[in-house]
């Protein structure tokens, strides 16, 4: 893994993408490996606007792994917020927040790449939905120019 090029690329992406005024609110990148031990952790390689444990996001990464994506309602929890799977997809999945205050609620994208898994939360709706996911493929995009 070129670690640097990963680096590089999530600061210059979070300075645009992740903050007050941007699409996100917050994103965490997951180092992952599906055919490491299940007893592994993954580890978190980069976050921004969330602070996270390995230990918090087992029960998450343990579902990806089992690739229960389909078949389960889906549930997971990041900081003290609970969110439910609403759509699935080849390599992403959208979900929304069941215990927020915020009228226009909050929402979170996970995206899978050959090395990582992307968080990404956002607060809004349909149109803030729209602008996280072309955030979070806009960075996925990079990282998948170097098959990462």
């Amino acid at each position: 893994m070129e670690w640097s090029f990963v680096h590089k690329t999530w600061e210059k992406w979070v300075s645009v993408s992740v903050g007050v005024g941007s699409p996100l609110k917050a994103a965490l990148l997951l180092n992952y490996d599906p055919s490491a031990p299940s007893r592994l952790l993954s580890t978190i390689a980069e976050q921004e606007g969330i602070t996270a444990n390995p230990t918090e996001l087992s029960q998450f990464i343990d579902f990806i792994k089992r690739d229960s994506l389909h078949s389960d309602t889906f549930t997971f929890i990041l900081g003290p917020n609970q969110y439910v799977v609403t759509s699935i997809h080849e390599n992403w999945l959208s979900a929304r927040c069941m215990n927020t205050s915020k009228p226009a609620g909050e929402g979170a994208i996970i995206m899978q790449t050959a090395a990582f898994i992307l968080v990404a939360l956002y607060d809004g709706s349909i149109g803030s939905a729209s602008r996280a996911m072309a955030a979070v493929d806009q960075f996925a995009g990079q990282l998948g120019r170097r098959n990462l």
